[in-house]
């Protein structure tokens, strides 16, 4: 059994609402309106435990999992939901070694998550123009243990990508159909690439610029996650839902017969 230590990652646990994400070098006590939790006593123990705090509130200490960790990341712009991400990760099939290329890295958090994906042999390339954005990502990234396995570029993706031969592509910019024709160029033929826009208008002309390039398989879809109170007896769908957070359009890229 893996013991905890003063470097490791905890979720404090108390429902799908109130949990904590620390470490004990970093909080040795944790002060919650639910009393205070002494972390620095739980160096040396196992994960999966059930402990108290100074009011007697009872938590479960618990080994964070990448999607607990990307949803506590700091944060300078809007992260994507894992309930995005996951379909992401799923349609790009980004595994280890993969090579993927990223444009708009933001706070980092679809940075980290496919990071963790081609570890231990691939990489991850990220582009944006913002650097106080990429220096927010850089803390997050290296946080999580995954600096590795991502390599952080500062430049603008529509005037192209200094490497190639991408196994996936994400975009994530506000004018992702400027950047397409670059992705084209960077991708392998036949991979996947995945755009993430918030709006309807910019979907319709990013999906229009993907047909002009010349992907096939497009797709745009939008993802809504109901929770279910599920007690015995009294089962309902929950009052909060998440609801639109973007619209998700992926394609496959190709390339002419004459340059097969």
């Amino acid at each position: 059994m893996d013991s905890i230590g003063e470097d490791s990652y905890l979720l404090v646990y108390r429902d799908r609402r109130r949990r904590w994400l620390v470490r004990p070098k970093d909080t040795p006590k944790l002060h919650t309106h639910l009393g205070i939790l002494d972390v620095s006593s739980l160096i040396g123990r196992g994960y999966g435990i059930k402990v108290t705090t100074t009011m007697g509130d009872e938590l479960t200490i618990l080994r964070p999992t990448i999607e607990d960790m990307v949803m506590k990341l700091a944060r300078k712009t809007q992260v994507i939901y894992p309930k995005d991400l996951g379909l992401m990760a799923l349609k790009l099939g980004v595994h280890s070694g993969s090579k993927v290329i990223e444009t708009g890295t933001g706070s980092g958090a679809t940075t980290a998550l496919m990071a963790y994906l081609v570890q231990p042999s691939g990489m991850v390339y990220t582009y944006d123009l913002n650097p106080e954005f990429q220096g927010v990502a850089k803390k997050n990234i290296e946080k999580l243990g995954l600096s590795p396995y991502v390599t952080f570029k500062a430049g603008d993706s529509r005037l192209g990508f200094e490497e190639e031969d991408f196994d996936a592509g994400i975009l994530d910019v506000g004018d992702p159909w400027e950047v397409v024709q670059s992705m084209k160029r960077a991708l392998k033929p036949s991979a996947s690439m995945a755009a993430v826009t918030p709006t309807t208008n910019q979907a319709e002309k990013l999906v229009a610029k993907m047909k002009e390039e010349g992907f096939v398989a497009i797709e745009t879809m939008e993802i809504l996650l109901r929770h279910l109170e599920a007690r015995v007896g009294m089962t309902r769908p929950s009052n909060i839902m998440v609801g639109h957070t973007a619209y998700l359009t992926f394609g496959r890229a190709t390339r002419s017969a004459a340059s097969s």
